[in-house]
């Protein structure tokens, strides 16, 4: 065989005295399988923690002040607020927005000392633990956390958690504006909402019967 570069597709003759550099793949071998990193394994315990409603974040704040000013940075490590998108439809538009997935809770992971929880417990803003025993908090299992914390895996795309169905502000009979579409300008009345597909039907009067049009969320705008 001479050195001259063949194209992929041109036919090649090998002599059979010819030695072939073969590279061998062992199927045997054991692929390395990523392995997902559990919030539950990183140092400490999680815990739930009550707060007044709407205080999450003020609550954050000021336990990060103590944490900074007191030096617990090796004992509260992390704090976590679950947030889930949620796409809405607001004057006829379509908007995706933060929303707590558990309104006036926080997940905060910390050592297992009573102390630490007095000062996680006397923040202000919290109105205590959720658990058995208010000097000793009850600590959340694995599979607890890992629904609200999904594993992480490294290399592999996690699929995204289901949502919600999105929120709007439309309801039956409701009147309602046609914003784009043949029938813009058109009013009517919503008699039908189908909110998997994000859709509506609407009764609009044309050429003096009601008939039914169906539209987008984002087409229509409550009068």
């Amino acid at each position: 065989m001479n050195d001259t570069q063949l194209n992929e597709h041109d036919d090649v003759e090998v002599d059979d005295n010819e030695i072939l550099d073969v590279t061998i793949i062992d199927e045997d071998a054991e692929a390395e399988e990523p392995v997902a990193e559990s919030a539950y394994d990183r140092p400490g315990r999680w815990y739930i923690v009550h707060t007044f409603a709407g205080h999450e974040k003020k609550v954050i704040g000021a336990l990060n002040n103590i944490i900074k000013s007191r030096e617990l940075g090796e004992a509260i490590y992390e704090i976590y607020l679950p947030e889930e998108d949620v796409t809405e439809f607001k004057s006829g538009k379509k908007v995706t927005v933060a929303k707590r997935m558990f309104p006036s809770y926080l997940l905060i992971r910390c050592e297992p000392d009573p102390e630490i929880f007095y000062v996680i417990g006397s923040t202000p803003g919290v109105t205590g633990f959720v658990g058995a025993e208010k000097t000793r908090p009850t600590a959340l299992t694995r599979r607890e956390v890992d629904n609200i914390i999904r594993p992480q895996v490294e290399g592999v795309e996690v699929p995204a958690a289901k949502r919600r169905l999105p929120t709007h502000e439309f309801e039956i009979n409701d009147t309602v504006q046609i914003k784009s579409g043949p029938f813009a300008t058109f009013s009517g009345h919503v008699a039908e909402i189908n909110e998997d597909q994000l859709k509506v039907k609407v009764l609009v009067d044309i050429f003096g019967r009601e008939t039914p049009v169906e539209l987008d969320f984002t087409q229509i705008t409550k009068l």
